[in-house]
């Protein structure tokens, strides 16, 4: 209990300012909540990176989608011919959430946004498509050298 004077005491907010800050409590926490994605639009890497084929299943058959691990940005390769692959940045294009594998595809968690295996946006958000790296593949040590 307050012993202190009733001229002492603050004020009351009145209902205007009351719903005003409520308003602005609001809105700032749904813009942050909205920017928590990681890595941004942009998606890319420079420099090279490199993984062998054997040490993703998926990858042993054409159309086999595999999420790599070890690069900077989360990646993902497709194997698309016989000695040919399609790698992918996972970070949507829109706002940078990690895409993840859907079907025979891609979805984005944010936005619902939908890609086939060649990065191609094909549905749910129109978010444009996912950023493809060159890569070559050497078929004798079974490595994929991603250029960035």
């Amino acid at each position: 209990m307050c012993t202190c004077s009733p001229a002492d005491r603050p004020a009351d907010p009145t209902r205007r300012h009351f719903l005003a800050a409520a308003t602005l409590a609001a809105v700032g926490g749904l813009l942050a909540s909205a920017c928590q994605t990681g890595f941004g639009p942009s998606g890319g890497f420079s420099g090279t990176f490199t993984f062998k084929v054997t040490d993703y299943p998926a990858l042993a058959t054409v159309g086999g989608i595999a999420l790599i691990d070890g690069a900077s940005i989360p990646l993902a390769a497709v194997r698309s011919g016989t000695s040919s692959f399609i790698v992918l940045s996972r970070v949507c294009p829109h706002q940078g959430f990690t895409i993840g594998v859907a079907g025979s595809g891609f979805q984005c968690p944010g936005h619902g946004a939908q890609f086939d295996n060649q990065g191609t946006n094909v549905g749910g958000f129109p978010a444009g498509s996912m950023q493809s790296f060159s890569n070559t593949y050497d078929a004798g040590t079974g490595v994929v050298t991603v250029t960035g």
